[in-house]
């Protein structure tokens, strides 16, 4: 079966990226530190069509887009090769460069739902997320973030988010587990290496949500705070 969590290689040319990804119910939501992934899937036996879409949510020139423009949109063809789903196509703004991926699952039941969402609560849907150190410690991440019905799953180039919440009357609290999909000690020292359990509490609205939280990082305890933006309902 297609639906579900996982972590993405890809490479365009020569460049190489990842990101993680939701699949479910023809949608495929996912992105990284820079970008939003949004877009659609159609599968015919063991063939799978995807037409997606990269949306930027970090302004950083420091990442820089692959295709030369911000916007730009993937057609794909794939397959499943044992657990792994492979992917091969190109750019519509760039034709004749071509494309591959491989997509491999990240098992989602390691926090089981204990969230709830009442009324006023946060809405389903892929949101950017950018986390920023407090207490004058240098460092955050950015990355995506799918919420939905008290699940939590996002990520970025380098980790992926396992969590639950629970939300009404435009208040949120819950947990994150950080884990590295793919190594960061030279990206990201703080949290490289380091299995991350977030606590947090915030407030939310129809655009986003706020949030403050203390993370476990090895023997470390870092304040942090993280903005959330809504980038397509779900």
């Amino acid at each position: 079966m297609f639906e579900g969590f996982y972590k993405v290689r890809f490479q365009l040319g020569e460049a190489v990226g990842r990101s993680v990804m939701y699949v479910r119910d023809g949608k495929m939501l996912g992105g990284n530190s820079a970008f939003a992934h949004i877009g659609t899937y159609e599968k015919t036996g063991d063939d799978i069509s995807t037409e997606i879409k990269t949306v930027r949510h970090n302004p950083d020139p420091n990442y820089r887009a692959m295709a030369g423009t911000d916007d730009a949109t993937l057609l794909a063809k794939g397959w499943p090769d044992g657990e792994l789903y492979r992917f091969k196509g190109e750019l519509k703004e760039l034709p004749g460069v071509p494309f591959q991926s491989v997509m491999t699952p990240i098992t989602e039941d390691e926090i089981p739902i204990v969230g709830s969402v009442g009324a006023g609560g946060i809405l389903n849907g892929l949101y950017s997320i950018h986390i920023r150190l407090l207490d004058g410690v240098d460092g955050g991440l950015t990355g995506v973030m799918l919420l939905n019905n008290g699940r939590i799953l996002g990520g970025d180039a380098h980790f992926y988010y396992l969590g639950t919440y629970t939300s009404e009357n435009g208040r949120w609290k819950g947990q994150i587990l950080n884990q590295e999909h793919t190594s960061a000690m030279g990206e990201n020292p703080i949290f490289g290496g380091h299995e991350v359990g977030i606590g947090f509490a915030g407030t939310c609205d129809a655009e986003g949500a706020v949030l403050e939280a203390t993370a476990l990082a090895g023997k470390r305890s870092l304040r942090l705070t993280a903005v959330l933006k809504l980038m397509r309902r779900a």
